[in-house]
């Protein structure tokens, strides 16, 4: 028969079946690892229709309440702490923005010490670091010591970082002086040369390399390298004036040459080649000269030896200076030739292939001996232990909020099955078969007096909304205490 609603008005009585009250409790779905064995709460166990709560309910006859009530024949019904919301509502966890700043305050203050330092430090040194061989850099390696001298004597010294405006400022008048012409492209190169056959002035090749002499230097060729200590002792053993004033100087630690044109001076031989070689012009006037080190042009050797006067009469036979610092711009070809900028694992050298493959070799070793140390994951106990209620309830609103009625329902039925099984009879194996249990069930309800369906209580489809949900759950109860009280 059809149960009649409870009247939430009215008092819980006592269960009059065996005096201790959780007859309604057996219909709640089993939770694993969560049962207490004193009875949850009924309407707390299962998903809540739309707009209703799920912590609480109104009391029923039969229902037990808890663990901590104080109803006859029950144990109570848990409530809500005080200052705490019932039904969906969650705290939040985020942290706020003053908790934000308070953590994060540290490392920004941090952050902001170190680019203030390294503005600070990139400020005070952009005026004087500018790079190796620079007349404007009074680094170790810079050359403005010399152009200091150069001033004093009357040679302004004009730094360019352009081939063209190179060639353009080189005349009569002028020193034209080359850094690295090695690192000059095609175009760039004729520029240079254009100006050693046109211009009638000094033209100063640092250290040109094999492959720059035969454009800029056609006539001289590289003889290998020479130590300083391999020097003549008569150096400069030659005749031109700048090196005989001058006397011994560092010339060394670079490039020798050799030459056939008449008219050309070698100084400073090193096993019979000059690391000092000065070319006539044969256009219009003027020389070349090749230095084959840039050591007694630095700040940090201008001292050494004869080196400031063999520099200051190199570079300062004209009244101007024209100092050409190439850039990596000067080393991009002729586009007319199509050739292409070289890629990026063109620049890499062959060796650094074989390092990132001995690193990745060896990070995987590194990853699988780690990985074999983790072993088969293991089970822990919870730091705290969590009430069967409360379990109870966080599924429920969990199976709420997915709209899982088909789960909640499956629980429910399952919970009931196996309670009803022992108590009409039928082995626990054979508590999910419908052949056995349902005939069973039926059979205590007729012998009652009271008939009913228990095969679409028990077995029956999902239920369509939350309200047929909380019926079904009802009707659970009522038929559990039915077949208690047969």
């Amino acid at each position: 028969m059809t149960p009649t609603p409870p009247d939430p008005t009215r008092p819980t009585p006592p269960d009059p079946g065996n005096g201790t009250g959780p007859a309604q409790d057996t219909a709640t779905p089993a939770l694993s690892g969560t049962g207490n064995g004193t009875g949850h709460p009924r309407n707390t166990a299962m998903p809540a229709p739309s707009g209703t709560t799920t912590d609480a309910g109104p009391a029923r006859p039969g229902t037990d309440h808890g663990t901590d009530g104080t109803h006859p024949g029950g144990s109570g019904h848990p409530t809500t702490p005080p200052g705490q919301g019932t039904g969906t509502g969650t705290t939040s966890t985020a942290l706020t923005r003053a908790q934000l700043w308070t953590r994060a305050r540290g490392f920004l203050l941090a952050v902001a010490v170190l680019l203030t330092a390294a503005v600070a430090l990139a400020g005070l040194r952009a005026g004087d670091h500018h790079g190796r061989l620079d007349p404007r850099s009074a680094d170790p390696d810079g050359s403005r010591a010399l152009a200091q001298l150069l001033k004093e004597r009357g040679v302004t010294t004009r730094v360019v970082t352009n081939a063209q405006e190179a060639a353009a400022a080189a005349g009569p008048g002028t020193t034209l002086l080359v850094a690295d012409p090695d690192l000059l492209g095609e175009p760039q190169r004729r520029a240079i040369r254009s100006a050693i056959d046109l211009s009638g002035g000094r033209t100063v090749l640092v250290a040109p390399g094999s492959p720059t002499l035969p454009e800029l230097a056609p006539a001289a060729h590289a003889k290998g390298f020479a130590h300083q200590r391999d020097l003549d002792p008569g150096t400069p053993a030659c005749t031109l004036p700048a090196a005989g004033t001058a006397g011994r100087a560092g010339t060394g630690d670079g490039l020798r040459y050799t030459t056939d044109l008449p008219g050309a001076t070698g100084c400073y031989p090193s096993g019979g080649h000059p690391t000092l070689l000065v070319l006539p012009s044969t256009t219009k006037g003027g020389d070349t000269v090749l230095l084959g080190s840039e050591t007694f042009l630095l700040n940090k050797r201008l001292a050494d030896e004869g080196n400031a006067s063999l520099a200051l009469q190199l570079l300062g036979s004209r009244p101007e200076l024209v100092w050409y610092l190439p850039t990596p711009a000067d080393m991009s070809a002729d586009p007319g030739t199509g050739a292409q900028d070289p890629a990026l694992l063109d620049l890499v050298p062959s060796g650094w292939t074989w390092a990132l493959l001995q690193l990745f070799v060896a990070a995987a070793l590194a990853a699988l001996w780690r990985a074999r140390r983790l072993g088969p994951l293991v089970t822990e106990d919870l730091p705290v232990a969590i009430r069967a209620s409360e379990a109870t309830e966080g599924h429920a609103r969990l199976y709420r909020r997915a709209d899982a009625r088909d789960r909640a329902a499956t629980v429910l039925r399952a919970a009931a099955r196996e309670r009803l099984a022992p108590l009409v009879g039928v082995p626990a194996p054979q508590a999910h078969d419908p052949a056995a249990l349902v005939p069973a069930v039926s059979a205590r309800l007729t012998a009652g007096g009271r008939p009913s369906d228990p095969a679409a209580l028990l077995f029956g489809t999902t239920p369509a909304d939350d309200a047929a949900l909380v019926a079904l759950a009802d009707h659970l109860d009522a038929l559990e205490r039915e077949v208690r009280s047969s």
